[in-house]
């Protein structure tokens, strides 16, 4: 059959899944004598799925190095990168900022339909753009995908409907969530943070949003779990208690490992850095402090870490830095693929489309094997001023041919293992000898010391750096 009938016949299978009746048919409600939620609404119209043309490919609609069932290094490409999809940039995104009204008129907005309704749209959409575009996984926080009620009790009962309706769509299409997350930074209750504020009933409280995200993450069978204290930090030392506050962190992560086990949860859980923005700063600053906080408070064997490489850069860093430093101790989980812009100091959450920081992005998944059960979420964002739904897929197409780029130059890179031969040869000092008794822990001061003072100074032995060379190499591959 041909691929776009096929899409047809399956949006039209997910009409009768979710709501019982077959597309265009509606069955009005005994109060307003319409339909509440009853078709499922093509919201991409006349855009197919999207298709591997190959390099030469001049169709931006189409991927020209993402080809998902392609084997690169023994596995399949798609199971290299596990794409997914932000759903609060994608379809919550409003095109709004600090300067200026929402920009965004998508189509399954509806303004007119109360809350729940128009979350039921959103998801469809969702999994249609997914289907499109070919990916397997989707991202969420809990308050982006249901609306808040009046109580919490309320709350958790329109997150329950809401993954009512996203399982149907997830048993009609294989897709599930990659990672799920609760918002705990955008609700007022929130302003002081969330484990690590003043107030031990706003710690209750996030707690039980948190158990509720965790329960619905599990429910629909996601693989991770993900925390970012947006507002976990502080503004002013002058009224902070640095110390309690992140006891108070450590406490709150505990309590969530622990709930994980209690519900069956085999998910990986998260942790994902970042220096400030919202506040002055947040105590989970970068990869090094992430891992020195879980290390300090027994939770290095819970959590991994969830690398937002916009983050990395507002840190100072390098994405590259980053995964390397939390692949180096065996913590890297998960990746938010997205950059930031060079003249400007906040966190733009643009798509990464650089083939040579793509290159550099992938040889570090590739040196340690993949990030299963992580992979690469998009939390990335369209540009203020792009507003057609044609945009979302040009944006989300250069990042997986971009990352897909990266992949293939990184698989030939360590298929010719020039480089990781370089390095190995620059520190072989430490594969013998004094290097060698160094590294085993066999060897104290006083015996350094006699081996310094019976060889000859190592500065007149000690060989180039040959970085440049090393910059060369690199470019003939990217």
């Amino acid at each position: 059959m041909n691929p776009w009938l096929m899409l047809v016949a399956g949006f039209f299978a997910l009409s009768v899944l979710v709501h019982g009746e077959s597309p265009g048919s509606c069955s009005a409600s005994e109060d307003s004598g319409k339909c509440s939620s009853c078709e499922l609404k093509e919201y991409f119209n006349g855009i197919p799925k999207i298709e591997y043309e190959g390099p030469n490919s001049k169709n931006p609609m189409a991927f020209r190095y993402y080809n998902a069932e392609e084997i690169i290094l023994g596995k399949p490409m798609k199971e290299w990168l596990r794409f997914s999809v932000a759903f609060w940039h994608t379809f919550r995104g409003d095109g709004s900022d600090p300067f200026g009204s929402p920009t965004k008129n998508w189509p399954w907005e509806d303004p007119s339909l109360p809350p729940l309704e128009m979350a039921k749209k959103r998801m469809e959409a969702n999994f249609e753009f997914l289907q499109k575009l070919g990916v397997e996984y989707w991202c969420f926080h809990d308050r982006d995908i249901a609306p808040e009620g009046e109580d919490l009790a309320e709350t958790n009962a329109n997150l329950d409907e809401i993954i009512d309706v996203a399982l149907e769509l997830q048993k009609a299409t294989g897709i599930k969530p990659l990672w799920g997350t609760a918002q705990l930074f955008k609700h007022p209750r929130y302003m002081h943070g969330a484990a690590t504020g003043p107030d031990a009933g706003v710690f209750a409280f996030a707690a039980a949003q948190v158990k509720k995200a965790m329960e619905v993450t599990h429910r629909l069978g996601g693989l991770n779990y993900v925390f970012w204290g947006g507002r976990e930090g502080y503004h002013t030392l002058r009224n902070t208690d640095l110390r309690l506050e992140l006891d108070n962190m450590a406490r709150f992560l505990a309590l969530a490992a622990k709930y994980k086990d209690e519900i069956g949860f085999t998910g990986t859980l998260l942790l994902e850095p970042k220096p400030q923005e919202p506040t002055k700063h947040q105590y989970d600053w970068d990869v090094a402090t992430t891992m020195g906080f879980l290390l300090s408070y027994g939770l290095d064997d819970d959590f991994k870490i969830n690398v937002e490489c916009n983050h990395a850069t507002l840190a100072g860093h390098s994405c590259e830095h980053e995964l390397a430093m939390a692949s180096a101790y065996g913590m890297l989980g998960n990746v938010d693929a997205n950059t930031g812009d060079a003249q400007t100091g906040w966190d733009t959450d643009q798509f990464l489309t650089d083939p040579l920081e793509a290159t550099l992005l992938m040889s570090v998944i590739v040196k340690q094997g993949g990030l299963s059960p992580g992979g690469f979420n998009f939390d990335a964002k369209l540009r203020r001023e792009s507003t057609a739904v044609e945009d979302l897929f040009y944006a989300h197409i250069g990042g997986m041919d971009a990352l897909a780029r990266g992949l293939r130059n990184a698989a030939k890179i360590s298929e010719d293992g020039i480089v990781n031969s370089a390095i190995s040869y620059r520190y072989k000092s430490y594969s013998s000898g004094i290097g060698k008794d160094i590294v085993e822990g066999k060897i104290g001061f006083k015996e350094l010391e006699k081996y310094a003072l019976e060889n000859p100074d190592p500065v007149e032995n000690l060989r180039s750096g040959e970085a440049e060379k090393a910059e060369v190499i690199l470019s003939m591959y990217v």
